[in-house]
């Protein structure tokens, strides 16, 4: 049996066939975590991980079904810290996952410099608007704003972490790609793959995906845009088979 807390919910991550504890009013994961988790290179058998701004855990969730290697998760918000330890304990996963209840900044002189082969991050998308609009739910506002920490103060930890030739991986917004590309070369990230996310054919992108690697030499790919949405409304296969498992 697993505990669950007012509204919580135990959701299904169906193609990785786990669960995880979900809550309307505190987090709930989106498509951005999904396609985070899939775009990022892990080394399948062995190596180190760790994901800042977790939530929920759903990131790790995710890649412990793409790669044997031991995987962190860093969340500074205790009610999300405690979704995430119990979701890892529902799935028996404790083995291989592990969840530290932290701020990001500074993290590196808690844990070591330079230790994982890969660092993700789905920080917070938006800088922080005047106090009258913002979300009276504090779980919600600080996953979504800058209030907690900043783009750079995500991009500048993950650099601290990641050992030298390692890959950081950021799912943001494509309105911050001049940000992230200046924030990553200021911290010694090289940015090596781009891919922009539609929602369908026609619209603008707004989803970006982007992985550097430390000390790497200038190359940058751009992958091929991906959709979210086919011309009947439904998910394309690419989506359907993140999603579900099937294509």
């Amino acid at each position: 049996m697993v505990r669950l807390i007012g509204d919580e919910r135990l959701d299904y991550l169906l193609a990785e066939k786990l669960r995880i504890i979900q809550s309307p009013s505190v987090f709930s994961f989106s498509l951005d975590a999904v396609l985070l988790s899939r775009f990022v290179y892990v080394p399948i058998q062995k190596g180190t991980i760790i994901d800042l701004c977790s939530g929920n855990g759903v990131v790790p969730l995710f890649l412990s079904a793409r790669t044997k290697g031991f995987i962190m998760g860093v969340e500074i918000q205790e009610r999300l810290y405690d979704m995430a330890v119990r979701s890892i304990k529902y799935n028996g996963l404790e083995d291989r996952l592990h969840m530290i209840h932290a701020d990001l900044k500074g993290i590196a002189n808690q844990i070591g410099y330079g230790k994982f082969d890969v660092v993700t991050c789905n920080p917070p998308y938006f800088q922080t608007p005047a106090s009258d609009q913002l979300n009276q739910n504090e779980h919600l506002t600080y996953a979504r704003h800058e209030i907690l920490c900043t783009l750079e103060d995500a991009i500048k930890a993950s650099s601290q972490l990641v050992k030298q030739g390692g890959k950081v991986a950021f799912v943001h917004r494509p309105g911050r790609m001049l940000d992230i590309i200046m924030l990553m070369r200021k911290y010694r990230l090289e940015p090596k793959r781009i891919q922009l996310v539609y929602p369908n054919k026609g619209k603008e992108s707004n989803i970006l995906l982007v992985e550097a690697i430390k000390d790497g030499n200038p190359d940058l790919r751009i992958l091929p845009p991906l959709f979210i949405y086919n011309e009947h409304n439904e998910y394309t296969s690419e989506i359907r088979e993140m999603l579900y498992g099937e294509s």
